[in-house]
């Protein structure tokens, strides 16, 4: 349930009407604008009346929420969330840009790469030190000392890093070391992994997962937000279809959706999405027109030599390319790329 306040409405009034709910054992989820306060009554609200609440003359209008979805929802906050990454700030204008190597495979690799895709305009380091990977017997990353590489590039370079989380008890480790947590299209749905992300207050990007839909995708965030985090940044990295001339099927109208339905900022990956570098940047552009508020593109300087998604990385010059591309574009449309 939403309840707007009108223009005007003073402190000792909010109060009033917030200390009744919690009498009641509902949360409070507060929006606070320029001019205009919402609360966002979280619990079961099946037995409030919602015509009850115009007895107080400062509330302006009462709204029952139809979607699962409550904190994430953006009828709870009309305005978008930025967040705010060691000084980068994803959402609202800003378009961000996250590039580095599928995955950290020695450190003469990460300090060849990591400047190039600074200077090149990525704001984030992104490198995986724990692989998912369909198979067994393929690369499954460095683990430990893939973070370590990861925070010495952090430090030397002076730039924060992303890597993909895998495990609950591999958490304190991602705490210490990077800046954004991923939690991989594998993961989507692992509800036990989500909730303890939650009790952090580390950002986290959330992969959709390959076959789910929007909705379920939102729920995922709503367990991390539910926790008390309130730093989420949605990914959308391609859905299966029957299509097989690209390794998923970039939703690109899920840009358009995930922002009438939440306040939380949206990357997309083309990477993932193509899976063959030559339509990464098609797809990038496409991106940015449509208002994604970033990309997290593969970037690997020897690309032939990669221990992981060589096919779908782009080489530093050419991903320089795309990142000059995509910013004509985000100016076009009154945004900003760092």
């Amino acid at each position: 349930m939403i309840i707007k306040f009108k223009e005007g409405t003073n402190i000792q009034q909010i109060e009033q009407l917030r200390s009744l709910l919690e009498n009641q054992g509902f949360g409070i989820h507060e929006s606070i604008g320029s001019s205009i306060t919402i609360f966002g009554v979280v619990g079961d609200t099946t037995k409030l009346d919602p015509q009850s609440f115009y007895a107080f003359d400062f509330v302006d209008s009462v709204l029952r929420v139809q979607e699962p979805f409550k904190k994430v929802n953006r009828k709870f906050q009309p305005a978008d969330t930025v967040v705010n990454v060691n000084g980068v700030l994803i959402g609202g204008k800003n378009v961000v840009i996250m590039g580095g190597p599928c995955a950290v495979e020695s450190f003469e690799q990460m300090d060849t790469i990591t400047p190039l895709v600074k200077s090149a305009g990525a704001s984030i380091l992104r490198a995986g030190a724990y692989k998912p990977r369909t198979s067994p017997y393929s690369f499954q990353g460095m683990g430990v000392p893939g973070l370590d590489l990861l925070k010495q590039m952090k430090e030397k370079y002076n730039i924060p890093v992303i890597s993909e989380v895998m495990n609950i008890e591999d958490i304190p480790l991602f705490l210490d070391t990077v800046d954004i947590i991923q939690v991989g299209a594998r993961n989507m749905q692992n509800f036990s992994l989500l909730k303890e992300l939650g009790k952090t207050n580390k950002p986290v990007l959330l992969k959709r997962g390959l076959a789910n839909t929007i909705e379920e995708w939102l729920m995922s965030a709503e367990y991390i937000m539910a926790g008390g985090n309130t730093n989420v940044i949605l990914c959308e990295r391609g859905i299966r279809t029957f299509e097989t001339s690209t390794r998923n099927t970039l939703d690109i109208s899920s840009i358009a959706v995930v922002k009438k339905l939440t306040h939380l900022p949206i990357i997309i990956d083309p990477s993932h999405a193509a899976g063959r570098w030559e339509y990464i940047e098609s797809l990038s552009k496409a991106a940015i027109a449509a208002g994604a508020d970033g990309l997290i593109i593969e970037v690997h300087p020897e690309p032939e030599k990669a221990l992981s998604d060589g096919q779908q990385s782009l080489k530093p010059e050419r991903f320089k390319d795309v990142v000059e591309k995509c910013r004509k574009i985000a100016i076009a449309i009154d945004r900003t790329l760092e």
